[in-house]
């Protein structure tokens, strides 16, 4: 039996690491319980499980903070590294690692300074893109006939546009309602603007003509939803023309960057959006007025015009009159200059001699006896000719060759012989036969009576020609003349 003294160690309690554990956790936990947390967020993670894990932390100390899957939905601002915030949650511990952690369950921007610095950091980053630059602007168009508003459903702002636009000019308004401050407001903005681009014109809800995007005035931070990176590249893409209408005069958010026209308020961007109806019909009165002006300043000069012309025409009905006098003598004067035409047009045929168409017949008869004959002699000749072949084909010895040769030439001889006293051969060498009206030979001038109508055959045809002058005496025949040559037909 041990009867030494207890240690000194057996009056600390004993706890198991479990124990310890827990006992810290509920001492952080009941000492603290719910607490505010100002710091920079550093080494933020996004986990597949859908955690968020980061730190916050300032100049002197560093405090891990985690935000459950279940919280982040609810978060009003992102957690980005960099960005200071003001965290809302409960101090806990985690045993596994004995580390002590901050479970966040709210996020703030620390102040306007931060928001602004964010707001900065965003504004250069997309103006560099170029989703701000002016030739992306597109004008709005005169006179829309569907206006899109994406707004609260339950505040002041759609309301201010619909008695605005019933004022100036009452048009179809479709509302996309959405929230418009908290937690997945930006989301919901940015899937109005995409929803009412992807709408078709001809559809059963028919894409707007201009869209508008309005909020009422509130703090820097309730306006943050429109300073988010979705929401103003959403309104940069958009089809349709977007008037940016978020706040106050004074306030300014990125959406009215991307925007292609900013309007101060709600308001003056249904005033924007639609021309005052009264003005409009002012203009259109101004306007007749204008072209009533100036169709009569036109009709005025035509006048003017016309009346300068009419002044320069001749008097159509005297014109008329004196064509028609003209016309009458004319009519009367027809008659006899067409005599006095005629009486010219024989006057100039007088001197011409028409031979008498019987010289012509009896001269066309006796070149048609002529080959008459000689188609005939030629006939003959060929008939000969052929006779003489089927006789020189029973008989083709040599002897008959050469006599038939010697009467060849002989044959010859006396055709030309008969060619150079022939008629044709005489007219060749340059003399003519003369005929009178009745187709006979003439050989004595004497015979010619002055006005004759006379027939000259020369060798390649026959003319007609009238004796002209006195007819010759006939000289007496000497007693010792020698005998007339006879005609050589």
């Amino acid at each position: 039996m041990d009867t030494s003294p207890p240690g000194p160690s057996a009056n600390v309690p004993e706890f198991s690491v479990a124990d310890l554990s827990g006992a810290i956790r509920r001492a952080l936990e009941g000492a603290f319980g719910r607490v505010r947390v100002r710091g920079e967020i550093t080494e933020c993670k996004r986990h597949s499980s859908g955690h968020v894990y980061l730190s916050l932390k300032d100049q002197q100390a560093k405090l891990e903070a985690v935000i459950w899957r279940t919280a982040v939905p609810r978060l009003s601002v992102q957690p980005e590294n960099g960005v200071e915030v003001i965290a809302t949650g409960r101090v806990t511990t985690y045993a596994d690692r004995s580390k002590y952690q901050l479970v966040i369950d709210r996020l703030e921007y620390a102040g306007e300074g931060a928001l602004l610095a964010r707001i900065e950091k965003l504004r250069l980053k997309l103006a560099g893109e170029g989703l701000f630059d002016q030739d992306r602007k597109r004008p709005l168009p005169m006179l829309p006939a569907i206006i899109g508003v994406v707004t609260s459903e339950g505040g002041a702002v759609i309301q201010d546009i619909r008695t605005t636009l019933a004022r100036r000019f009452p048009r179809r308004i479709i509302l996309w309602p959405v929230p418009v401050q908290g937690a997945g407001a930006a989301e919901r903005i940015a899937a109005a603007i995409a929803g009412f681009g992807a709408l078709r014109p001809d559809g059963a809800v028919p894409r707007p003509d201009v869209l508008i995007v309005a909020r009422g005035g509130g703090s820097l931070e309730d306006l943050m939803p429109f300073n988010e990176e979705v929401v103003v590249r959403a309104a940069a893409s958009c089809p349709i023309p977007l008037i940016s209408a978020v706040g106050h005069e004074t306030d300014t958010t990125l959406i009215d960057f991307a925007a292609d026209r900013r309007a101060p308020t709600p308001t003056a961007a249904a005033e924007m959006a639609v021309p005052a109806r009264a003005d409009l019909l002012s203009d259109l009165a101004q306007t007749e007025a204008r072209l009533r002006g100036a169709a009569t300043r036109q009709l005025r000069a035509a006048e003017t015009a016309l009346l300068r012309l009419e002044r320069r025409l001749p008097d159509i009905p005297a014109r008329v009159m004196d064509l028609r006098r003209r016309l009458d003598e004319a009519d009367e004067s027809l008659p006899q200059a067409l005599h006095a035409f005629l009486a010219r047009k024989r006057q100039a045929l007088a001197p011409l001699v028409v031979p008498h168409p019987r010289a012509a017949i009896l001269a066309r008869r006796n070149t048609l006896a002529l080959l008459e004959n000689r188609q005939a002699a030629a006939f003959a000749r060929a008939a000969q000719r052929a006779r003489g072949a089927r006789a020189l084909q029973a008989f083709s010895a040599a002897p008959v060759q050469g006599l038939l040769r010697e009467k060849r030439a002989a044959l010859d001889g006396l055709a030309a012989r008969l060619d150079s006293a022939s008629f044709q051969s005489v007219l060749a060498r340059g003399f003519a036969l003369v005929r009178d009206e009745q187709g006979e030979p003439l050989t004595r001038a004497a015979d010619v009576a002055p006005g004759a109508p006379l027939s000259i055959a020369f060798a390649d045809g026959s003319v007609a020609a009238v004796a002209e002058g006195e007819a010759p005496k006939r000289a007496k025949p000497r007693r010792a003349a020698a005998p007339p040559q006879g005609s050589l037909l």
